[in-house]
């Protein structure tokens, strides 16, 4: 009888909170989802622009936001042949009003740590990845092994891992990742805005 009573006597979330939990939500529910059309299945490219992001920059920036519970905010998974790409990807974020915290391996890593710790700490302490999914990324075992990691971390996805398409086919978009809608990168001025509104949300 205690706990009920405890139960029927639970104070009701303060409206920040309620308004946390609508938009957490709401992202997560089919109906949100950034694809066009419901005979669109996962793996389709996203046909139009993002919804901007419920959540101001105010809110993201603020100091007891679940933000700052992770070191970073995106860690980049990609192949070291797209590393050009990836750091004009990371200095397009880094520059935003939001100013995200990336994580790129070639220039984050602490020197003399083990690799593969470095990794798992990187994924563990990021709120999302990219996976820049391209011929080199396919092809690099050391890709794929993040890309385990990273399903690993977060096995139904949540949201947590951003796909992002470049000159692959969509028959050779790995297995694994079948479960996600993807961002096709094809104007890269576009796929990069794509790619921020969806760490905001």
């Amino acid at each position: 009888a205690g706990w009920f009573r405890r139960l029927l006597h639970k104070p009701k979330p303060r409206s920040s909170e309620s308004t946390l939990n609508t938009i957490c939500s709401a992202s997560s529910s089919p109906s949100s989802s950034s694809a066009e059309s419901s005979d669109s299945s996962p793996g389709t490219s996203l046909a139009r622009s993002i919804r901007p992001s419920p959540v101001s920059v105010l809110d993201i920036n603020a100091s007891g936001s679940a933000r700052w519970a992770k070191s970073y905010d995106v860690c980049i998974c990609h192949s070291e042949v797209d590393l050009e790409l990836v750091e004009e990807l990371v200095s397009y974020l880094e520059s935003q009003p939001e100013s995200f915290r990336c994580f790129l391996q070639l220039r984050d890593a602490t020197p003399g740590s083990a690799v593969m710790t470095e990794l798992c700490d990187a994924l563990q302490n990021s709120h999302c990845w990219v996976m820049l999914i391209t011929p080199g990324f396919l092809q690099d075992p050391w890709c794929k092994y993040q890309m385990h990691q990273a399903l690993a971390e977060a096995p139904m996805a949540n949201g947590r891992t951003i796909p992002v398409l470049k000159d692959v086919d969509r028959k050779d978009y790995p297995r694994e990742l079948r479960n996600l809608y993807y961002i096709y990168m094809a104007l890269k001025e576009n796929s990069f805005r794509q790619i921020r509104d969806t760490v905001v949300r």
